[in-house]
């Protein structure tokens, strides 16, 4: 049983709108992440300090962000390279000398900028179809700064300083590119990188201060403080690095949702023409396609391979959970009428019992609902959509 206040926080948190700001969350606009108000939320609940906190679809990394923060070592996984890339980064510590170094790095930028240089061009990259459809004749100044500013990350002395960097890089990026009518002018890019770098670097330092933080408050040793790891959920309890690992306490997620288009691999460049070119910018590798990320195409009927590989997942992370982990997930659906019954159907087939927590409603159904304005999940789509809706959802072992 929850106590009062905290019942009142979890209900406010489920229904923050506020914008994603603070440590180091807004590193990366990350699709259908949740709000770091109701992870830190969740995880103050339901967890004590020392206690294990996973994610298995981290995507942006906000849960392991907040886990970091709080005393808690963290697990993510993801099958996306951009997805763990973005986590590693907000979840690795700099010291104020790495900050120094980024900062003197990006002063010395300014001459090599100019978009008289000669090209730089990433070859392989571009062969591979990384840089498709940035290349027009509003977006090549754009493409071209990009490449000019990953051709002086190598002179970054480590590669935690180069990742922070790269990391800055993907987010103007993003600002420039991902879903503008208007596409900025090279020198506008430039400065947004700046501030960006800026910016960041407060967030990291606030990070890093805060973890350590905690580290000295609640006296944690353990091998390992937080773990991203690049792989499918799927068979996760075969991992070696979960070997000896004590089960989760908690188990907070917000996995694929059935049947609703999400772009968690791709930029629309104006209109909904798609690029690949986050990876590029952060050195990783696409190599999965959109229903890889979707767990299936969101137009299959009855969306078998959704549910069959829910089913896969979910039944994986019973197998790595015991009696005391909770597990709560935030999901939505594009058809809730068969889709959600079907959803807690292949919950429970994977070994799992919804708990409803009867301070914790707001809904006839016994449960959590929240409606989220706005919603886009891509270039010309926005407003009262049915993923609009998501549920926030408990569960437990079922009872052998």
């Amino acid at each position: 049983m929850l106590k009062q206040n905290t019942t009142a926080e979890f209900f406010d948190a489920v229904h923050s709108r506020q914008p994603v700001l603070g440590l180091t969350h807004s590193f990366y606009r990350y699709p259908a992440r949740f709000s770091p108000l109701f992870a830190r939320t969740a995880i103050k609940a339901f967890t004590q300090p020392g206690d294990l906190v996973l994610d298995p679809f981290v995507g942006g990394g906000t849960t392991l962000v907040e886990a970091c923060v709080l005393g808690r070592h963290a697990i993510g996984a993801d099958i996306s390279e951009l997805a763990v890339f973005v986590t590693r980064v907000k979840t690795t510590p700099l010291s104020d000398e790495d900050l120094s170094t980024i900062h003197s790095w990006a002063d010395g930028l300014n001459g090599s900028l100019n978009l008289r240089n000669p090209p730089i061009r990433a070859e392989k990259w571009i062969e591979d179809g990384y840089q498709r459809n940035i290349s027009s004749k509003n977006t090549w100044p754009i493409r071209k700064t990009l490449e000019l500013v990953l051709a002086q990350i190598d002179t970054l002395p480590c590669e935690p300083q180069q990742n922070f960097a790269r990391c800055a890089l993907l987010k103007t990026g993003q600002w420039a590119l991902d879903c503008r009518k208007t596409i900025p002018s090279a020198s506008e890019f430039r400065r947004r990188f700046f501030t960006n770098l800026l910016e960041m670097s407060e967030g990291a330092r606030e990070f890093s201060g805060r973890a350590l933080d905690a580290d000295n408050r609640y006296d944690i040793h353990r091998p390992f403080r937080s773990l991203c790891l690049n792989r499918s959920v799927i068979d996760i309890d075969s991992q070696p690095e979960l070997a000896g690992t004590p089960a989760p306490k908690l188990i907070l997620t917000s996995p694929p949702y059935p049947g609703v288009h999400v772009l968690y691999h791709r930029w629309q460049v104006q209109g909904r023409r798609e690029t690949p070119a986050p990876f590029w910018i952060a050195n990783c590798l696409d190599g999965h396609g959109a229903s890889s990320y979707t767990f299936g195409h969101r137009e299959q009927p009855g969306l078998t391979n959704y549910y069959n590989q829910i089913h896969e997942a979910f039944g994986s992370l019973a197998r790595i959970a015991d009696h005391k982990t909770l597990l709560i997930q935030m999901v939505a659906f594009s058809n809730p009428a068969w889709q959600f019954p079907r959803y807690l159907q292949v919950m429970k087939q994977a070994g799992l019992t919804e708990v409803k927590l009867a301070t914790l409603v707001n809904s006839s159904d016994g449960r959590v609902w929240r409606c989220v304005p706005n919603r886009k999940w891509y270039a010309d789509q926005k407003g009262a959509i049915p993923s609009s809706r998501e549920v926030v959802l408990f569960h437990r072992l079922a009872q052998a």
